[in-house]
């Protein structure tokens, strides 16, 4: 009886499992750049040396509770134990130890993966350059060189790096592709930057990871890695769309809206991303700063 009722335990935690785990899918723990590559490393490098603590102690804690249950007899029982140096030692150094590990580890990492911090490639391509505004709610992309824009889709080729430029005309919002590497916070008045690269062609799931309302949920895109002669023609297709990108078509973008499809842009007004930072600058400010403070790092509005 007991081990037919203990078979139809595992069964069913092995069922809840795949139930809990069948929405899962790799992200972090698939990269598909070299970013991705390295904070991968980084995630399972911390976890192992976190486990060099937590495999024991879950241990002993089960070998403590066997050892000295009330059924054992034969367990040394000292009710006047208080303390002991060699056990303070353990407890104490292995700790340290691994926080040095794990600190000196994230100190070299938080310089080499800094998202400011251009990429290069071997044949020392030149980075392409996209616009990221985070809307409510769905992200919207400007190719400043191409002179096209899109909502909820971002293409361009492998093996090149991408400069992401990103703001907000709206909430506190935080652009991330898992699979490509760092996610960057989008504030609104402020441009901050993210690099990233693809080492293969896909497409990637891109998210808000930062809560911003209502249609959270379904602020997704589709980042797309493709060659560099199937982004030629994508580019040449997005710029036979009808709709050019003016202010008055960006001011019906902008209005709250939820699960926007996929849209392309033949056209953007020139500079529209610099005069959305801009139309959160003060009255009395000199909005050419934000010009000149664009390529340089965040450009903070007070």
């Amino acid at each position: 009886m007991k081990r037919t009722k203990y078979s139809a335990f595992v069964r069913w935690l092995s069922m809840a499992s795949a139930v809990l785990l069948s929405g899962c899918k790799a992200g972090v723990l698939d990269p598909k750049g070299p970013i991705g590559h390295d904070e991968r490393t980084l995630i399972i490098t911390a976890v192992l040396l976190m486990l060099v603590v937590v495999i024991p102690v879950i241990v002993m804690t089960i070998a403590f509770a066997w050892k000295y249950r009330a059924s054992n007899k034969k367990a040394e029982y000292r009710p006047n134990w208080s303390h002991s140096n060699k056990i303070e030692v353990v407890v104490w150094t292995v700790p340290c130890i691994i926080i040095l590990i794990l600190g000196t580890i994230t100190w070299k990492t938080t310089h080499s993966l800094d998202p400011f911090k251009p990429l290069e490639t071997a044949d020392n391509q030149k980075p392409i350059t996209i616009e990221v505004v985070a809307l409510d709610w769905k992200w919207l992309f400007i190719y400043p060189e191409q002179h096209i824009a899109t909502v909820n889709q971002v293409t361009f080729p492998e093996n090149v790096p991408v400069r992401f430029k990103v703001t907000s005309d709206t909430v506190m919002n935080s652009f991330f592709i898992p699979q490509l590497g760092s996610q960057i916070y989008a504030m609104a008045g402020m441009q901050t930057e993210v690099n990233l690269l693809a080492h293969e062609t896909g497409t990637f799931d891109g998210m808000s990871a930062h809560f911003s309302g209502d249609g959270f949920a379904h602020m997704n895109f589709k980042a797309i890695a493709t060659s560099q002669s199937q982004f030629n023609e994508w580019v040449n297709k997005v710029k036979q769309a009808q709709d050019p990108l003016d202010q008055a078509s960006y001011d019906a973008l902008a209005k709250p809206s939820e699960q926007n499809p996929v849209a392309y842009y033949s056209s953007v007004k020139p500079d529209l991303f610099k005069s959305i930072v801009a139309s959160y600058m003060n009255s009395n400010s000199d909005t050419a700063s934000v010009e000149m403070q664009s390529d340089s790092g965040v450009t903070d509005v007070r």
